[in-house]
């Protein structure tokens, strides 16, 4: 049953100036593209977002860690594998229902975990069922969202129920066709925060016998800005004794943060990488994905195709068409040029409405035909069709919704802004805006 919807109330936003100082602390390892070194095991609670008195969640937990909280309390290991089952496989809704466990262990891991971290605090559902967009709200009331999209199987394609997950509140990037972006960038989500969006779409489709088949990071924020976090939640999403999804069926998507692409290439991972590319031309670029003035969109693809090679694995490339924006021959062919020749997926996808932009999508005839001129130089070609317009399942839009519409004047600056910046785009003249995220390389 959906609950009542979260207030009104806009999420704190962390300055951009600090937000950036924060990003580059955290990232400064990934400057030399290596993984982070191996951290000694600990039974020590971390603090998490929800508060510094906050229990950790307890999805977010390894069989080791569980193993290492057992062992101090002098109990048998072997309750770790009990928990992560109640956890993960028997929808138990909270530990009091763990019967294999006594009553005393029952206890103590209620007081020392939070079971669910977020809660479907508003569920809105369209196409007939077939996607349901989930409010979820975390223990401080920051909203984040996830969409469940179901595709039925036929007599040439099996049935697949795919869940696009978020990894940050709020994101920093600021693409200005993204309702995210109007948000500004709250904060990172924890791990637990990040799986038990998967937790909650599980529950949901077990009455039905059905279950998850494929997970992609294409939520609010940029994944790769809390890449430790992400990595995390693969591994349990990955992992046979947690959620036991196989690497392939797993997505994580990136505007283009490259330090982090490099990261991932020497850690050899096999779920999909997609990049949220959406221009090929680095003037339009800086306009449509503000972190291009950081890494042009050149430097991105030599990333991801390194990627490929490095993995065997084909990238995803996103493409949000923009009526009379990025959607002109001139542009299909600039595309096909930087991606003829990679092991690369295109993905056109008609953009949704949203209020702050004076954007509108391409016509099918016209995202019909860019697909052509990509496909002439061998490039694979999807075109997606919306899923959920009419309850807002585009990434931020409902969070948007709920944190209340920014002013009429604000709105109409913004637009007058876009217009501009597209224009001068459009005639080949660069940003002179510093890109959101200034890291050294």
């Amino acid at each position: 049953m959906a609950r009542p919807a979260v207030g009104t109330a806009r999420p704190a936003r962390i300055g951009r100036p600090a937000a950036l100082e924060r990003a580059q602390a955290r990232f400064e390892p990934m400057r030399q593209c290596h993984p982070m070194p191996d951290q000694t095991l600990s039974v020590v609670q971390p603090r998490t977002s929800a508060g510094p008195s906050a229990a950790a969640g307890i999805a977010g937990l390894a069989v080791a860690q569980l193993e290492a909280w057992f062992r101090e309390r002098g109990e048998p290991t072997f309750r770790a594998r009990q928990v992560l089952d109640a956890v993960w496989r028997s929808g138990a809704p909270d530990p009091s229902a763990i019967s294999t466990l006594p009553a005393g262990t029952r206890a103590a891991l209620a007081a020392a975990f939070r079971w669910d971290t977020v809660a479907d605090s508003e569920l809105t559902v369209a196409d007939g069922g077939r996607t349901q967009k989930a409010l979820h709200r975390l223990g401080d009331d920051v909203a984040i969202e996830s969409v469940l999209m179901h595709y039925p199987g036929g007599p040439d394609r099996r049935e697949r129920n795919t869940l696009c997950i978020s990894s940050q509140a709020g994101c920093a990037v600021g693409c200005p066709f993204c309702a995210t972006g109007e948000l500004g960038f709250g904060r990172d989500l924890e791990t637990a925060e990040i799986l038990d969006q998967v937790r909650a779409a599980a529950r949901r489709l077990a009455p039905r016998g059905r279950r998850l088949t494929n997970i992609v990071f294409m939520g609010m924020g940029e994944p790769l800005l809390n890449l430790d976090r992400v990595l995390e939640a693969v591994e349990a999403l990955n992992d046979p004794a947690r959620f036991g999804l196989g690497a392939r069926h797993i997505t994580v998507s990136t505007s283009g943060v490259v330090p982090g692409i490099r990261r991932l290439t020497a850690l050899g991972p096999q779920f999909t990488l997609a990049i949220s590319l959406h221009a090929a031309r680095d003037p339009l670029r800086d306009v449509l994905v503000p972190l291009n003035r950081r890494w042009p969109v050149a430097e991105v693809v030599a990333a991801a195709r390194e990627h490929a090679t490095a993995t065997g694995r084909r990238i995803s490339y996103e493409v949000t068409m923009i009526g009379g924006v990025n959607d002109t021959d001139d542009d299909a062919d600039a595309m096909a040029s930087l991606l003829r020749g990679t092991l690369a997926h295109v993905n056109l996808i008609p953009m949704n409405a949203v209020a702050h932009t004076p954007w509108t999508a391409s016509p099918m005839p016209v995202i019909e035909h860019f697909a052509e001129r990509l496909r002439t130089v061998g490039l694979s070609v999807t075109i997606r069709r919306n899923r959920g317009q009419e309850v807002g399942a585009a990434c931020g839009q409902l969070a948007a919704e709920r944190a209340g519409a920014p002013s009429a004047p604000s709105v109409a600056r913004r637009r007058e802004r876009l217009v501009a910046s597209s224009a001068a785009a459009l005639r080949g003249e660069r940003s002179t805006e510093t890109a959101p995220v200034g890291w050294d390389d």
